[in-house]
């Protein structure tokens, strides 16, 4: 017997796919230094935490396939913060932003349709295009200028008849790019140009370093149908476990859609609502503290990373990622080396390799990513660690 084409062509996850070297490191008493998956190691706010502690219920039972009206009600007033001006009904709460995602691709693409995509870009967009037979149509960005969009005619030329939707991660995963009020405006443009839809990732908003200002795809006039919006409470709050997201939209005919998908996985996770409800009433001090634990940790990073000999990286303007070109002939093998060949002091480090995040066979070859979620202790000893293990890599090579 054997298994669908679909399973065949669906990648591993460039985070995830060398975990089994890393805990294998573990068993032989080597410390990993985690730059690979969006992880943070920041304390989730007190108030979800004391939500969980104090849950009190006979029965866990399932929630409404749209997630509780009390969760999406204080949704609401959030994305009033932001100018976003939403009804509760507009909102509908998934097992987070993956299956946001997954629901979106399925209500607005048929097998064959195509999306367009920034190359690199967060890798489970492509994988749940394979899972619903779409195709992506990458527009390359390049780490040379720091991943800024290319001009919009680039776009276009991607434009055909099977062509459905754009979809853009604002602050960006794996990049760390801000679109501009301008780029988004072109983005805009087009949409309205050819009927499609905009898919906006937006998970990252609290994470911007630079004055300029965030822009989301609900900001945009005349597209308002248009619109289909991702969203997570993970990083926001440090809470990746629980499992929540939201598809967001003022389309009527999308969320009716979206709700077959909906009620067929029968509810999104009860305990996650509770603890995401009760983290809407997490203090702007919290935020605020964590934001600019963050910027600490870019700048670190990014200062680090550049004094290495080879290494080069843009500095990010948003999210917690960065993308690194190492100097190495394939950073796969590199990442892979370091788990099961590696260490220094007992210490080695796990990245995400960077082609894992072009869809364009080739691409990121000497790349990978990095999540800057440890305190700047950990950066410190990783960036050494990092250093040497380029070093006696490049050697054995030589």
């Amino acid at each position: 017997m054997k298994i669908s084409q679909r399973a065949q062509n669906m990648p591993l996850s460039p985070i995830r796919e060398l975990a089994k070297y890393a805990d294998a490191a573990k068993r032989n008493g080597i410390h990993v230094y985690h730059l690979n998956i969006g992880q943070p190691d920041i304390k989730t706010p007190e108030c979800a935490l004391e939500a969980v502690r104090s849950l009190d219920r006979e029965i866990l039972e399932y929630s409404p396939s749209q997630g509780h009206l009390s969760l999406r009600t204080k949704m609401v007033s959030y994305y009033a913060d932001y100018g976003i001006d939403l009804s509760p009904d507009e909102i509908i709460i998934t097992a987070g932003g993956s299956e946001a995602v997954m629901f979106a691709y399925m209500a607005c693409l048929n097998p064959g349709d195509e999306i367009i995509v920034t190359d690199p870009s967060y890798a489970n967009y492509m994988a749940f295009a394979i899972s619903c037979g779409a195709v992506i149509r990458p527009v390359h960005t390049s780490i040379e200028d720091g991943f800024r969009l290319p001009p919009i005619e680039k776009f276009e030329e991607q434009i055909n008849e099977k062509t459905k939707a754009i979809l853009i991660c604002n602050p960006n995963n794996p990049t760390g790019y801000l679109y501009t009020r301008k780029e988004m405006n072109q983005i805009r443009d087009l949409v309205k140009k050819y009927d499609l839809y905009l898919l906006s990732d937006e998970v990252y908003r609290e994470f911007i370093y630079t004055k300029q200002p965030y822009i989301s795809a609900f900001h945009l006039e005349g597209i308002e149908d248009h619109v289909i919006l991702i969203d997570s409470v993970s990083k926001r709050y440090s809470e990746c476990g629980i499992r929540i997201g939201a598809l967001i939209t003022k389309n009527r005919e999308i969320r009716e859609a979206v709700m077959k998908f909906c009620q067929a996985r029968l509810s999104p996770p009860l305990v996650g609502q509770v603890i995401a409800e009760a983290s809407l009433s997490t203090p702007h001090e919290y935020l605020d503290q964590v934001y600019e634990e963050y910027l600490r940790r870019r700048n670190f990073l990014v200062d680090g990373l550049n004094k290495i000999p080879g290494v080069y990286t843009p500095t990010p303007m948003g999210a917690f990622y960065t993308m690194v070109r190492l100097p190495v002939d394939d950073a796969e093998k590199f990442c892979q080396w370091c788990l099961t060949d590696f260490s220094y002091e007992g210490q080695t480090v796990m990245m995400a390799p960077g082609s894992g995040f072009y869809s364009t066979p080739g691409e990121g070859r000497n790349e990978v990513r990095m999540a800057y979620v440890l305190n700047q202790e950990d950066l410190a000893k990783a960036l050494d660690v990092l250093a040497r293990a380029l070093e006696a890599y490049n050697s054995i090579k030589e």
